[in-house]
């Protein structure tokens, strides 16, 4: 008999994580009962479920850890049953978010979107766009995104500024408190956001706050959609104002009809951060990590809930 028993929600993830000793991998996507009433360790799908769906399949199931895919788990909190421990994914997006998070910055400052398009009507029409180099990054957050930003930001010879929940020193860097926003914010000409989302974050970005930046500031968000105050966003685009290469947004998925879509200066990704290929073999390394601490009688890493 197995020492433990391990769901997972796709036969390809139970391939990457098979042929480990005295774990027992079956595969349960959450969409019906449980097909046991111990599981000890539960990995839900990855995003596009309902949390509230999700969870309500782990009424009357003994569980020792529910390992979810997201470094994020706001949705998570009102649907965990009582008597559950949640771990989140940390280790497993911040490369790829960051990677997107340049990406965006990158394509929004040399206008490649206006290339798209003009390579879609096959005009030839040079640009003098605005450089990543020399520009005043202001930085909103110092966990595993924010840092994993930072670094490939360092190669672009960017002046760097970051800001975290509490001020502190932290990798030699000096890190600003969240009660400094409102005087960082006027001197910033690009703002890259990763911060996570709930209450503590909630229209950090609000016209206030946007109201402070100068103009023809780039507003890059890779946390959360609620992060930014959209119809404060929208209004100080369609003025010209600002300009935006979001990731996330609020409401997600965007409406059709919404404005965001067409402004002028706005780029839209679909929540893809961490949708790359480095995905699949972090994800079953820290399942693995996960089973084989919990056999020798440790304690799971990334615990947020429970």
């Amino acid at each position: 008999m197995a020492g433990l028993v391990l769901s997972v929600p796709t036969q390809q993830l139970a391939d990457d994580v098979s042929g480990l000793p005295d774990v027992e991998v079956i595969v349960w996507g959450m969409d019906s009962p449980a097909p046991r009433e111990q599981i000890d360790i539960v990995v839900p799908p990855y995003m596009g479920s309902s949390a509230a769906r999700v969870f309500s399949y782990l009424d009357g199931v003994r569980t020792r850890l529910i390992q979810g895919q997201s470094i994020g788990y706001e949705h998570v909190i009102p649907h965990l049953p009582p008597g559950h421990v949640f771990a989140n994914a940390a280790s497993v997006h911040e490369t790829s978010t960051a990677e997107l998070a340049l990406t965006l910055t990158l394509a929004a400052q040399r206008q490649i979107p206006d290339m798209v398009r003009d390579q879609d009507r096959h005009r030839w029409s040079p640009v003098f766009a605005a450089s990543l180099a020399d520009r005043r990054v202001l930085l909103l957050g110092h966990g595993g995104v924010g840092k994993a930003v930072a670094a490939r930001l360092a190669p672009f010879e960017v002046e760097l500024t970051v800001l975290a929940h509490r001020a502190r020193i932290e990798d030699g860097r000096s890190i600003h408190g969240s009660d400094e926003l409102a005087s960082l914010l006027p001197d910033a000409e690009i703002v890259i956001a990763t911060l996570p989302g709930g209450d503590q974050t909630r229209h950090l970005l609000d016209d206030a706050a946007l109201s402070l930046l100068p103009d023809g500031a780039l507003v890059v968000n890779v946390g959360r959609g609620p992060l930014v105050d959209t119809d404060a966003l929208v209004d100080h685009v369609r003025r010209g104002r600002l300009r935006a290469a979001l990731d996330v947004v609020d409401p997600e998925p965007l409406p059709e009809d919404h404005p965001l879509w067409t402004l002028p200066g706005v780029l839209i990704a679909p929540h893809v951060g961490g949708a790359s290929t480095a995905m699949r073999p972090r994800i079953a390394r820290l399942v693995r990590t996960q089973a084989e601490r919990m056999l020798r009688g440790e304690p799971p890493l990334n615990v947020v809930l429970g």
